[in-house]
């Protein structure tokens, strides 16, 4: 892993308050935009960027070193590093957090954009308390309308019941996108909240210092789940900040890898490696029982109806096999 320095060098020698650190994997142009998004809507703030290129083949590389960025960086020093293979968005970043001492990390996707005014409204919310640790934007898709970046964390099987049965429906509004989140929620005021979008989201260096970085067992998926776990274990406050705004394209990456099937397994991978490192045996075979029954009952629904139901088949199967699995270490366990 080959860390270089600038494409420009700062106008001056005094430190960043702010790294922005971008993990690509052949963003072309969407990496383009997301730094020029930083470039018109600076934080007023001394800040450098770190992009740590993941083994781009669309020339990406190419153009972080090109003259063409270096004008437009000004006085802005960029730091690259270049890795020769993918090495996963945890790891990537764990480089960057080492490369960089700024105190405010702002981990940025490379398919995401600022919005005017959004960086410097997370930094004061990220200061606005001694045990605020990190905080995201409000996301919100190309055309403008809300991206769900908030959920319950860790799951618990009552919740998936009640949005899977959508008794949730028999609750006040409010009560249930307070109790839910995700898209039962509006995201319309500041909170806190125990989980962040990984897309977006400024964290403090102390933070990093205290729980560390990314667990490098999750390559793509479930890492942002298991950092915001710890983080919260460790004391530390996640808020959301709707009056940030971030626009943020979504799975660019990941189309490019795989197709929708495989991109399912890649992602209940992620979930079930969370869960075992991250929950107690009870809470995971719960949360697969909860989550098994549901499965079953929606692909008999589609069956009668008549659609396709390959990806509900394909979950519901993973998700007993990792049933088996947990229940068969459970009782491997217990003998001991």
């Amino acid at each position: 892993m080959d860390a270089q320095q600038g494409t420009a060098e700062g106008g001056g020698a005094r430190a960043p308050d702010l790294s922005f650190v971008i993990v690509n994997w052949n963003g072309g142009e969407l990496l383009r935009r997301a730094i020029e998004s930083i470039l018109e809507f600076p934080p007023a703030v001394a800040y450098d960027v770190v992009v740590v290129d993941n083994a781009s083949t669309d020339g990406s590389r190419e153009w972080l070193r090109s003259g063409e960025l270096a004008g437009r960086l000004g006085g802005v020093k960029l730091h690259l590093i270049e890795n020769a293979e993918n090495v996963g968005f945890g790891r990537a970043n764990n480089a960057a957090f080492a490369l960089t001492q700024a105190p405010l990390l702002f981990l940025l996707n490379a398919d995401a954009e600022l919005r005017a005014g959004a960086c410097d409204t997370l930094i004061a919310t990220a200061r606005s308390g001694a045990r605020v640790g990190a905080c995201g934007p409000r996301l919100v898709n190309p055309d403008g309308s809300l991206q769900t970046s908030v959920w319950r964390n860790p799951p618990a099987a009552w919740a998936t019941l009640l949005s899977g049965l959508r008794l949730d429906r028999l609750l006040p509004s409010r009560l249930g996108g307070e109790l839910l989140l995700a898209d039962h929620w509006a995201h319309d005021r500041r909170r806190e909240v125990p989980m962040l979008s990984g897309a977006a989201i400024l964290v403090r260096r102390e933070v990093v210092e205290g729980v560390g970085g990314f667990d490098e067992r999750f390559h793509m998926y479930g890492e942002d789940n298991e950092w915001c776990l710890r983080i919260t274990r460790a004391g530390w406050r996640l808020v959301f900040e709707p009056a940030a705004v971030v626009m943020h394209h979504g799975g660019h990456s990941s189309r490019r890898r795989w197709n929708e099937l495989e991109k399912l397994r890649v992602q209940l991978d992620a979930y079930f490696r969370f869960q075992r490192h991250c929950l107690t045996r009870r809470q995971a075979v719960s949360n697969l029982l909860a989550a098994s029954a549901l499965l079953a009952l929606q692909r008999a629904w589609r069956r009668v109806r008549g659609r396709p139901a390959e990806d509900v088949a394909l979950t519901l199967r993973l998700h007993l096999e990792d049933l088996k699995r947990t229940l068969r270490e459970s009782r491997s366990a217990g003998a001991r």
